[in-house]
């Protein structure tokens, strides 16, 4: 009898554990190369993971809702559907593992669709493969669309519930069409109906407790966790600074109604800075100072169930403010539901956390892991304040305060660079949308 174990996969450099957040297949069901046979929750995200090999899925570990630490078994797979039973007879004795024909059954994780290369024309077609989500899979089983005519939305083309939703409501061909070669794959156990997508909160929603109930941490709040401990080993100093944003706020105004946010132009305003001190833009390694060639920005984003994620924006310092909006704008929509692609909020080299969106004045931000600072930035309020020609007058200022890695940056580094970004925000603003 050959019993294959599927283990926990690492999905990214920092998982430790996963968490099963729905089987896609059932035990008894049909597994085929490519497949996608369970959604796990990493660190940051809700990925699918696929199955490299053909089987039947014999007996499922680790059922929806629990976790297991990275190459822990989470499932048995065998080759013929005669040998589920005595699979399931071994796993309930526990001498699955110690079969001897047993071995490891490997998987992929499909980080949306990254592993799956797509088509010149922007299909996410692959050998008769389709690369959906769960949740669109079981939509367009309910609405009667046949997923080989829709056009993902997703990242790397990976069709989402909302293709399958504007499919449904435009009329577009259901099943009828041909199929692909390999059998698209359909949850057969129970999902939970699709509900509408709220608007996010303004803040982060914290689960209600009772008192006196100690509630678990999520994957995701244990991934911060070992975040933020990570950071005490590393000897940090902060500089404040005062800068006036007036100029800022009135092209904001100008700008707004063209899709351009704060946070946007706040990011370009730092990686425009950074082209002008690189070693603010590096990191600490064992061989000395990483000097990174991108000047890639992540900003901190408060998720609904009371998590953190830092999306980045790539090349902040190329690209044009309009863009780069638009890329912030689908940036927190995916991370909000959970289906950025690792790179796209692990690969920063400076963050920006700004919490003046909720009228804090100023506060001391923790340094990443694997950067050399950060950046807290306090709302914008009216101040009285001493004019050049000796009178006073009223000028909209804000608090920021840099926290850096003293192993290699020091004070007059971060004070250089504050100085030159208050001078860009207050006398150049408008060089921004260039």
């Amino acid at each position: 009898m050959s019993i294959y174990e599927v283990f926990m996969p690492a999905l990214s450099s920092t998982m430790t554990e996963g968490k099963i957040v729905s089987w896609v297949k059932s035990p008894g069901d049909k597994v085929e190369k490519g497949e996608t046979v369970v959604v796990v929750e990493s660190d940051k995200a809700d990925m699918d993971v696929e199955s490299f090999y053909e089987g039947y899925l014999a007996h499922i570990l680790v059922q929806a809702g629990e976790s297991a630490a990275v190459g822990n078994a989470i499932a048995y797979i065998v080759e013929t559907e005669a040998e589920i039973e005595a699979a399931k007879a071994s796993a309930n004795s526990g001498s699955a593992a110690a079969a001897p024909a047993a071995a490891a059954l490997p998987v992929a994780a499909t980080v949306g669709a990254a592993a799956i290369p797509t088509s010149q024309n922007g299909s996410n077609h692959k050998e008769g493969r389709l690369v959906v989500s769960p949740r669109a899979r079981k939509l367009a089983k309910e609405l009667k669309v046949d997923l080989n005519t829709l056009k993902g939305s997703g990242p790397y083309g990976r069709i989402i519930a909302e293709d399958v939703e504007s499919a449904a409501n435009q009329g577009k061909p259901i099943a009828s069409a041909p199929v692909a070669p390999k059998p698209s794959v359909i949850p057969t156990a129970p999902v939970a109906p699709p509900t509408p997508t709220a608007p996010p909160a303004p803040v982060p929603a914290v689960a209600s407790a009772i008192p006196g109930q100690v509630v678990p941490l999520t994957t995701f709040q244990n991934a911060v966790v070992r975040n933020m401990v990570a950071t005490l080993s590393v000897p940090v100093f902060r500089v404040g600074y005062t800068i006036t944003t007036d100029g800022l706020d009135k092209l904001y105004k100008q700008i707004k109604s063209k899709g351009v946010t704060m946070t946007a132009l706040l990011a370009k305003a730092v990686a425009v800075t950074l082209q002008k001190h690189p070693l603010i833009n590096a990191s600490y390694s064992e061989q000395g100072i990483v000097y990174h060639s991108d000047i890639n920005i992540s900003v901190a984003v408060a998720m609904d169930d009371g998590g953190l994620i830092t999306p980045v924006l790539k090349n902040a310092d190329l690209v044009d403010i309009y863009s780069l909006s638009r890329t912030w704008k689908s940036l927190v929509d995916r991370a909000r539901a959970k289906q950025l692609q690792p790179d796209e909020y692990n690969s920063g080299t400076f963050t920006v956390s700004n919490l003046g969106m909720f009228g804090v004045d100023t506060f001391d931000a923790i340094l990443p892991p694997g950067q050399g600072a950060i950046l807290a930035v306090g709302a914008s309020r009216p101040q009285i304040v001493a004019t050049p020609d000796g009178l006073f007058g009223v000028r909209q200022q804000m608090q920021v305060n840099i926290t850096a890695d003293h192993r290699i940056i020091y004070g007059a580094h971060a004070a250089a660079f504050l100085q030159d970004l208050a001078k860009l925000i207050e006398t150049n603003a408008q060089s921004l949308t260039l």
